[in-house]
């Protein structure tokens, strides 16, 4: 259409380190294009790696150099596989600091537009510079009939960093509120609203870098001060966002009267199990825990700990 700004498409060849030298060096070149580089899955950054280190994570710090680069990363557990699974999130995380990256896992369709469309024109400092932004970008959420936005959500709305519960609850009777990131939020809406559970509010962090703190506060407001606080994710302890936000979280709460809760898969060398039975197992635990109380919880982690 006259006057529609050009949008090209390339299917890159097959060398994850060369393709991504080559977009990051197109986001620096021509600052004013949106260049984005998707993964068919998020394990195939790995072979990039060299390149997210030393360039896209960095470049701003060692030489003043700034990127617009987005990097798509398919990233969420459905039984596929170690290797289909895990877009190393924690690998992010972990390279985090002086505000050199933003680090997103958006969960519904105007989210994700509103966080493309704050990248291209919004800016995301006070300096209005460009930042590498990453976007884990779950697969089964393609099809989940939940993961849906109105129109109105496109037009009117902007990109929210954390998205409160929106279950009509009664926060005097709110015991324990759930933190999460990605596709396991649905996950667990579907177990609350089975159950019908009304003391359980479910907090989605869409943003995890720069880590919204003034947002978390505000939501935690809302509701009592000894609720407890429990994180819920997918990936095995040591993966996945878990470290970073227990590192962030904690210092917003009073630690002497609360602390974070993990509720998650056990530690693990490998990002998934090859089984889809042991992997449903495994998510049932998840979401049985995350509405269980404490004795509950010891004994479905002793389980899986004596199976694996």
């Amino acid at each position: 259409m006259p006057g529609q700004a050009r949008f090209d498409v390339f299917d890159s060849s097959l060398s994850e380190y060369a393709v991504m030298g080559f977009e990051f060096g197109y986001s620096v070149a021509d600052p004013l294009t949106l260049v984005l580089w998707e993964a068919q899955f998020g394990d195939f950054s790995n072979g990039a790696q060299i390149m997210i280190d030393q360039f896209i994570a960095s470049a701003e710090s060692k030489w003043g150099q700034p990127s617009g680069l987005v990097l798509l990363l398919p990233h969420g557990y459905e039984g596929q596989g170690p290797e289909h699974s895990s877009a190393r999130m924690e690998r992010y995380l972990q390279m985090c600091a002086e505000n050199n990256m933003q680090v997103v896992n958006c969960t519904t369709p105007a989210q994700y537009f509103h966080v493309l469309r704050r990248q291209m024109y919004d800016g995301v400092d006070r300096r209005g510079v460009r930042k590498p932004l990453v976007v884990f970008t779950p697969k089964r959420m393609l099809r989940h009939p939940k993961a849906v936005s109105r129109l109105d959500d496109f037009a009117n709305e902007a990109f929210h960093k954390v998205l409160a519960d929106e279950a009509p609850l009664d926060p005097a009777k709110v015991s324990r509120i759930i933190f999460c990131t990605g596709q396991v939020y649905y996950d667990l809406l579907a177990a609350r609203e089975e159950r019908k559970v009304d003391n359980v509010a479910i907090v989605r962090l869409e943003q995890l870098y720069p880590f919204p703190t003034p947002q978390i506060k505000t939501g935690l407001s809302r509701y009592a001060p000894n609720a407890e606080i429990a994180w819920v994710q997918e990936e095995p302890r040591n993966m996945g966002a878990w470290r970073f936000v227990e590192e962030n979280l904690e210092p917003i709460l009073d630690p002497s009267k609360r602390r974070v809760r993990y509720i998650g898969r056990p530690e693990s060398a490998s990002p998934a199990t090859g089984s889809l039975r042991r992997h449903q197992q495994e998510q049932a635990d998840i979401v049985e825990e995350a509405f269980s109380p404490e004795a509950k919880k010891l004994m479905l982690r002793k389980r899986r700990l004596t199976t694996a």
